[in-house]
């Protein structure tokens, strides 16, 4: 067993409630050799007036880590730029890279040919279709999106995609009914 994290403390910052992203988190950093600790918005000050930047400040000489699965990307982001030490997205409105990339490893165990497969999406253009194009850009797969019409994804997410056709991506957006 890896013990990558042995003697290392990692803040798991709970504003929005979750199950599955709080037990994968605790169990993975317990399974590597760290520290979890777990921190729901009713055990910190963020939510009642402390700016993120004194709390990253704070937590950044406490902990080697944060995830923080927040509401506002903007509280990630300052989260990231005064702490210190790495963040991870465990979700924010606007992203939620960590279950792309475990769908995305569920696709490559269970495929060899995953690059080559064509990828789907249907739904909201939420912080998870932003997510999955922002992915499917890096990896150059293939993606159709069909969102509603109101519900499109970020477009700063997809403009980036699409001019990442030169590594192989390839994103094509429909109305969906």
């Amino acid at each position: 067993q890896r013990r990558t994290l042995m003697g290392r403390t990692v803040a798991l910052i709970f504003e929005k409630a979750s199950t599955r992203t709080r037990v994968s988190f605790e169990a993975g950093v317990a399974n590597l050799g760290g520290y979890p600790v777990v921190l729901q918005s009713r055990d910190t000050q963020l939510g009642r007036g402390e700016p993120a930047k004194d709390a990253a400040r704070v937590l950044g000489r406490y902990v080697d880590a944060i995830v923080m699965r927040t509401f506002a990307q903007a509280t990630l982001e300052e989260m990231a730029a005064y702490s210190g030490v790495p963040i991870i997205n465990g979700l924010t409105d606007l992203s939620h890279p960590c279950q792309v990339l475990a769908d995305l490893m569920t696709v490559m165990e269970r495929r060899p040919n995953w690059r080559s497969l064509k990828y789907a999406y249907v739904g909201d253009g939420n912080n998870m279709a932003n997510s999955l194009i922002e992915a499917s850009a890096m990896l150059g797969l293939e993606l159709t999106l069909a969102c509603p019409d109101g519900y499109l994804p970020d477009p700063v997410h997809v403009r980036r995609a699409q001019s990442m056709r030169a590594y192989g991506a390839e994103l094509v957006l429909t109305p969906s009914a």
